[in-house]
């Protein structure tokens, strides 16, 4: 038997259900356990994230890896190097080895590279597991009572 998930954009109980109707039978939920308080990220990176609001955030390194990155020098280098037509081979020399660790969990912010999911805009304080995991479950389960109950009546 084939399992079927999603990942990316999930952060919310409001998310899981919705990718459970598309046929989903389980989710990767990264940007939002990144953010909590036993995570290993810098606190740097944490408290920068925590403060995002939309639109903060770009999807760039398609030619590599498709991430999202922050809105910063790095991201501007590395938008202007993709726009200028750069090669796969270019933007690897442009960050580097470790700009991810620097980034993350050294919580270097101007030379790291800060990359996070969309949704982290959603997310303005820092929780822990057990708060996401009580918030991920009992608002799953409230809005899918609400379906199950809106298609009785």
């Amino acid at each position: 038997m084939e399992w079927s998930g999603t990942a990316g954009g999930i952060g919310t109980g409001e998310a899981i259900l919705a990718a459970e109707a598309l046929g989903a039978e389980g989710v990767q939920i990264g940007t939002r356990f990144a953010l909590t308080k036993e995570s290993s990220a810098h606190e740097n990176f944490k408290q920068l994230y925590l403060n995002l609001e939309e639109g903060d955030t770009k999807l760039l390194l398609k030619k590599l890896s498709p991430t999202r990155l922050v809105k910063s020098n790095l991201m501007t280098t590395v938008e202007t190097a993709e726009n200028n037509g750069a090669s796969v081979e270019a933007l690897k020399q442009l960050l580097g080895k470790g700009r991810t660790k620097k980034g993350i969990f050294e919580g270097d912010l101007k030379e790291g590279q800060m990359e996070i999911g969309q949704i982290a805009s959603l997310f303005h304080k820092e929780e822990t597991v057990k708060d996401v995991m009580s918030d991920l479950i009992e608002t799953y389960q409230t809005k899918r009572h609400c379906i199950k109950y809106s298609f009785l009546s």
